[in-house]
């Protein structure tokens, strides 16, 4: 049965402020727009770390571009989290992604890479003393909400942390991060992150000039 990950989210987050807790939340972020909105809305409920571990972002200058409007939103939103995991190990996403190179976006090229990043928040949100640990990636129309929350859960399980169900985009939530990327002038980025998405937008522009 399809399940209501930002129903699920909310019947949490309920029980929370039923215990008058404010608990700790590793989140892991994949760019600045994408967290606009996840901040805004999860400020209220808890203490959050923002974890930008994005080994698969291409190239080093787009992913320090990335990084600096990351740094720079958490600043002008008035909020005073730490950004950690910043270390940009992109040998461990071509590892990962070995011999799946060729899948198109959306494959289980991407699932792989899902499941690098968020094990990688999960070990450091259990080692750092979190209540739970999340990720921003589930605002993206373009990502597969069902597989993130799967490869989530499964990692909370076997490290014993919980992980934070979600559907960002839902409730106008994708919309609203558009609105605050407008509002803080944010980068935005035409494709992905990795090389492999980088060369399929440029091979989908090519194509559309084709067609002119």
């Amino acid at each position: 049965m399809r399940q209501n990950y930002h129903k699920i989210m909310l019947s949490e987050i309920e029980n929370i402020i039923s215990q008058d807790r404010h608990p700790r939340l590793l989140l892991h972020s994949c760019c600045a727009p994408c967290s606009s909105y996840v901040l805004e809305f999860l400020a209220e409920y808890f203490d959050i770390e923002v974890f930008f571990f994005n080994p698969n972002i291409y190239p080093e200058a787009e992913y320090k571009k990335r990084l600096e409007e990351q740094i720079r939103l958490i600043y002008e939103m008035g909020l005073n989290y730490k950004v950690v995991g910043t270390q940009h190990e992109n040998h461990m996403f071509y590892d990962a992604v070995k011999g799946y190179e060729k899948l198109g976006e959306g494959s289980e090229r991407c699932h792989r890479c899902f499941e690098l990043r968020l094990d990688r928040t999960a070990r450091y949100a259990k080692s750092n003393d979190f209540d739970y640990f999340t990720t921003t990636l589930t605002i993206s129309p373009l990502k597969d909400a069902a597989k993130l929350n799967e490869i989530g859960q499964r990692l909370g399980e076997e490290y014993g942390i919980k992980f934070l169900n979600s559907d960002f985009k839902k409730n106008d939530g994708y919309k609203r991060s558009v609105e605050l990327s407008k509002e803080y002038n944010l980068y935005r980025q035409n494709y992905c992150g990795c090389v492999f998405s980088k060369q399929e937008y440029i091979e989908r522009l090519n194509n559309k000039d084709k067609q002119l």
